[in-house]
């Protein structure tokens, strides 16, 4: 059965409602990347750092973002240059993650559930390059890294029913 007419007379009634309240949990946490790629590309066009990797740059760097910026302008646009495509990246990412949830994964096609595990490449990378150089994005961070895998693991009982006995 692949379809959630299907699934859902297989389910005990108590848990018919989560398989939609995951998808929509799982929906929004797709719009905090859209939204978080926005912002990026938004901070980006005035020539800023995105806010949330400036004590990632002060970290690494030993210096504010604006002391590099009149140091060395030509380092700082290259900065600017690859933030831009990091959202741009990240935004096309997110926006194949909302398509993905919205379709086949809503449809209940298993091979949905194992492709939603593929942002947790980006969410680890970001804990991993940012994240570890600053405290407070490393927090942030790790609401990605923890929720994504939740809900998915959630999802278990939807994509891969146990048979009824007979």
């Amino acid at each position: 059965m692949s379809t959630a007419a299907g699934l859902a007379g297989t389910a005990p009634s108590r848990t018919r409602g989560w398989p939609l309240a995951g998808l929509v949990l799982l929906l929004l946490l797709a719009a905090f990347n859209v939204f978080g790629a926005i912002s990026y590309l938004a901070s980006d066009s005035g020539g800023a750092l995105p806010a949330d990797h400036q004590g990632t740059f002060t970290a690494l760097t030993g210096g504010s973002y604006s002391h590099a910026k009149a140091a060395a302008p030509g380092v700082v646009n290259f900065i600017t240059v690859l933030e831009r495509g990091y959202a741009l990246h990240e935004l096309t990412f997110a926006l194949l993650f909302i398509v993905l949830l919205a379709v086949p994964f809503r449809r209940r096609q298993r091979w949905a559930w194992w492709a939603a595990w593929i942002p947790m490449i980006a969410n680890l990378g970001y804990t991993f390059t940012f994240g570890i150089h600053d405290h407070a994005l490393l927090a942030r961070s790790l609401i990605a890294d923890i929720a994504l895998p939740a809900l998915l693991l959630a999802h278990i009982p939807v994509f891969f029913p146990r048979p009824r006995p007979s």
